[in-house]
């Protein structure tokens, strides 16, 4: 097995005591884009409540949470090979964190560390800027935009882990993410 890691490895910690796990599966529901924003908003108000005796704070980080959660999910329902999609998150004194684990075929793999290669360097400004620009004449995917906008924007840090098996032709990719919870 491979292992490939990106971005700020200190998040990538296989491990996160006390977090709430949430497993998607593959079924009878048919795992859509549907249930990446159910998923969001729950996660959000169970990850806000703690803030609720200021409105103003609680209805921005649970809006922050949600957007932030719905792009990873969206993402891993999106690309992922069949098989279920898991979320983590844990809100912590200062952050808040979230991974997001699902399979993704050998392919898709390459072709996201590739885009990987570009988004981890630089500054998420500019990338977000050059991204936009370069979406303007393009007709497609615009893949990246809403990492770049999460990094620029929301200063989320990001980790992306990718676990090979090639007898599967398979790998496991963890996307973590940490977000500052406002004082």
């Amino acid at each position: 097995m491979t292992v490939v890691v990106f971005g700020h490895e200190h998040l990538a910690a296989r491990d996160i005591k006390h977090a709430v796990r949430l497993r998607l599966l593959d079924g009878p529901l048919d795992l859509a884009w549907k249930h990446s924003g159910m998923t969001s908003d729950f996660i959000a108000e169970m990850m806000s409540q703690r803030l609720r005796s200021s409105r103003r704070l609680y209805n921005q980080l649970k809006q922050d949470i949600v957007y932030l959660a719905n792009e990873l999910i969206e993402n891993a329902i999106k690309f992922r090979a069949r098989g279920e999609v898991v979320v983590e998150a844990l809100a912590q004194t200062d952050c808040f964190r979230l991974r997001v684990s699902n399979f993704i075929d050998s392919e898709t793999a390459t072709k996201f560390q590739r885009r990987l290669m570009n988004i981890t360097v630089g500054d998420p400004g500019d990338l977000l800027i050059q991204q936009i620009e370069a979406s303007a004449t393009m007709t497609g995917n615009i893949s990246g935009l809403g990492l770049l906008t999460l990094m620029s924007d929301y200063e989320v840090q990001f980790a992306w882990r990718f676990e090979e098996n090639s007898s599967t032709q398979q790998t496991r990719l963890e996307t973590y993410a940490a977000m500052a919870i406002p004082a």
